[in-house]
């Protein structure tokens, strides 16, 4: 079975899905990349879904998931190279994948990352009473 690469450039970590996605290699997706930004304090996830020409519920749900293990561990999801057929799906299958930012391509999903680690993040932690 295949396994996603993820690569790791400067602070963010770079997921390029190249293969049909299976359930299981979804799963490790998600344990490589949760283990990832944990190992490399990776403040910024950038899934590009340049390659992926057919969505259904199930990537949808993926997607929405791992910017949810993502942001547990502080760090920010963008989802880069959607095609416009790809969008449409989603719309149409009722899927608003909240939490996940998106970008044209990777260069603007960069940007979008470093700038948001120069004005901060979007929410604030409580401060726990010392």
């Amino acid at each position: 079975m295949d396994r996603v690469p993820v690569l790791k450039l400067e602070d963010l970590l770079i997921v390029s899905i190249q293969i049909d996605l299976q359930d299981q290699s979804v799963l490790m997706l998600q344990e490589d990349l949760a283990d990832a930004i944990v190992q490399n304090r990776a403040r910024g996830v950038i899934i590009d879904i340049t390659a992926v020409e057919i969505v259904d519920s199930f990537i949808g749900r993926m997607l929405a998931t791992i910017a949810s293990i993502s942001r547990m561990l502080d760090a920010e999801t963008i989802v880069v190279g959607m095609r416009p057929a790809v969008a449409i799906t989603l719309v149409e299958l009722g899927l608003s994948l909240g939490g996940v930012r998106t970008a044209l391509n990777l260069e603007k999903g960069v940007a979008m990352l470093k700038e948001s680690s120069l004005t901060g993040p979007a929410t604030s932690a409580a401060a726990v009473p010392g």
